[in-house]
């Protein structure tokens, strides 16, 4: 009984890190695939930075009075700079699905 406890015990500690580390996965996008070619498009285009005071981050909605830039080829996605962040948007909805770091 006690050699069952101890090979528990002994697995448990082997495979923590792994359960652990599992938990700390983060999700940037919904349920559309984002291209790389979108990501890649994003970072090199040079548009002014526009200042909200609403809260920035994946899954928050952008007001209105933000101008979305077009992604060529890409009219799932549309973009702009937000407090000198750039985001990629669901137009549709005006939704930031990732945050270009």
């Amino acid at each position: 009984m006690n050699k069952h406890v101890l090979g528990g015990m002994v697995a448990a500690t082997i495979l923590w890190p792994v359960v652990a580390s599992a938990q700390t996965t983060v999700i940037e996008t919904t349920g559309s695939t984002l291209p790389d070619e979108v990501v890649t498009y994003v970072q090199r285009e040079n548009v002014p930075s526009v200042t909200v005071t609403e809260d920035v981050r994946v899954g928050s909605t952008l007001p209105g009075s933000v101008q979305l830039r077009t992604i060529p080829r890409q009219e799932k996605f549309s973009f702009a700079v937000i407090n000198n962040r750039r985001v990629i948007v669901e137009p549709s909805t005006r939704r930031i699905i990732r945050i270009v770091e």
